[in-house]
């Protein structure tokens, strides 16, 4: 029987018996949601992309309140972009993989036995090359393990072309055509990476870089068409396609992610749409610019509403008939009417010049210093640089299932493993690593123990 778990803010781990359907799914996610009540304070659902996901959004929409989401539930769905990131290179791959095939037949060969790997290791030292990187072969599944070991292999290049002299049986050398593709590959590959491991970040938001990342992508793959290797230019033709299918139009709440950053605002907007989108580029920075008008809008509708409400609450006399509550809508109403030839949050924000670019910069602190001066876009940012971008932090929570769901701990119960995992994640998040790993070991022997009982009940029931 197959079982799926659900991961949400990476503690919680719930079985769901099959068939997954996007109604059984739908069902195990609002439950949890409102378990913990933040159905009503959600962002954005981040998700990769399948038609089952698709089809689950629209009937989690039915059973929230639209209300209480960023344009009625609008941007609800985030697709995980790692997740298009593989779809796309996948893609490219498929173009090129005859071209590094005997690459990849050469790291086969010497990682098939341990002599060869140590004969391979020897002839590295000899040649006085730092044996510092190990030989793998790729995964179908994961395209950054085919960057991974083209890196690996065209770092050792001159201990193939050794061991091919020295090696009879060596018959699968590449010639020095297939080694040039294999780094041009290689290079085009980097970006990939390079974005995919900055954008699966958790200790710092990532919304605000997305964006930038993208664009860059979107303009390498437009250099590539035009390459004079037929072979790269096939191959970004594939990648480019698969872009535009997911990407025509850049995700617009990742455009305001991006206007949020006091380091971009719209100038890097109007830098890279002026090249990704020469004929529409004013349409195009428009819609952006007219969303962050509107999300402003309707920040301040809502704290509008509650401060409302609060008034309401505060002024309620004994005959259940509010007092004042006219003069207060009367005094917001002059007040919109004033404002409303007057500059907003917005572009106040806007005129101000842009803060130089620096590595250190911490975007979540800026926020919290200038809450005062920007009240609305202080919590419009709280809410958008939150969104999380990709699903490769709860997906890596998998990942270590071998640690704990061992062939002698196959039959846990799946709140037996949320317990193992979760107190694990706490208690090495802790900042006394002695107190850790003996609080962790006590853990550890009691769930052991535990175990042993119910063997023991299991056992007596059974026999007795």
């Amino acid at each position: 029987m197959i079982k799926l778990f659900i991961v949400i803010l990476y503690t919680r781990f719930i079985y769901v018996p099959s068939p997954h359907t996007s109604e059984r799914l739908c069902n195990a996610l609002v439950e949890c949601l409102l378990d913990w009540n933040i159905d009503t304070k959600l962002s954005t659902i981040t998700l990769d992309n399948c038609s089952t996901n698709d089809c689950m959004i629209e009937k989690i929409k039915n059973k929230l309140q639209l209300g209480t989401l960023i344009k009625e539930g609008a941007f609800l769905h985030m697709r995980c972009c790692a997740h298009i990131l593989n779809l796309i290179v996948k893609d490219g791959l498929g173009v090129v993989k005859d071209g590094v095939e005997k690459i990849r037949d050469s790291v086969a060969y010497w990682i098939a036995t341990p002599k060869r790997l140590e004969k391979f290791q020897e002839t590295a030292k000899q040649l006085r090359i730092p044996c510092t990187k190990k030989l793998s072969l790729d995964c179908p599944t994961r395209w950054n393990s085919t960057y991974k070991m083209l890196d690996v292999a065209i770092s050792y290049k001159d201990v193939f072309s050794r061991l091919k002299q020295r090696e009879t049986q060596y018959s699968c050398f590449p010639s020095d055509s297939q080694w040039e593709f294999a780094k041009e590959v290689c290079k085009r590959l980097a970006i990939f990476n390079d974005i995919t491991e900055m954008i699966s970040g958790t200790k710092y938001p990532t919304a605000n870089i997305y964006f930038p990342q993208i664009c860059e992508i979107k303009m390498a793959l437009s250099e590539w068409v035009n390459s004079p290797n037929e072979v790269i230019q096939n191959m970004a033709e594939k990648m480019l396609q698969k872009f535009d299918s997911y990407w025509s139009v850049i995700h617009v709440i990742m455009g305001v992610a991006t206007v949020l950053d006091p380091r971009y605002k719209m100038e890097l907007l109007e830098f890279y749409f002026e090249s990704i989108y020469p004929i529409d580029f004013f349409s195009q920075v428009n819609r952006i610019r007219n969303l962050c008008y509107d999300l402003v809008s309707e920040y301040q509708a809502k704290k509008h509403q509650d401060s409302t409400s609060s008034f309401e609450s505060q002024d309620v006399v004994s005959d259940g008939k509010s007092k004042l509550c006219d003069y207060d809508r009367y005094i917001e109403r002059k007040k919109r009417a004033r404002t409303s030839t007057m500059k907003t949050e917005l572009d106040h924000y806007l005129e101000e010049e842009v803060l130089p670019r620096s590595s250190d910069f911490d975007i979540l602190m800026w926020w919290k210093l200038n809450e005062l001066k920007y009240p609305t876009l202080q919590a419009i940012a709280r809410d958008v640089l939150a969104i999380p971008i990709s699903t490769v932090a709860s997906e890596s929570a998998f990942s270590i299932g071998g640690q704990i769901l061992t062939p002698h701990r196959s039959r846990l119960h799946y709140t037996t493993l949320e317990a193992l995992m979760c107190s694990k994640s706490w208690l090495w998040n802790s900042e006394n690593a002695g107190k850790i790993l003996n609080a962790y070991v006590i853990l550890y022997e009691l769930l052991i123990f535990l175990k042993l009982i119910t063997c023991y009940l299991l056992f007596y029931n059974y026999y007795l």
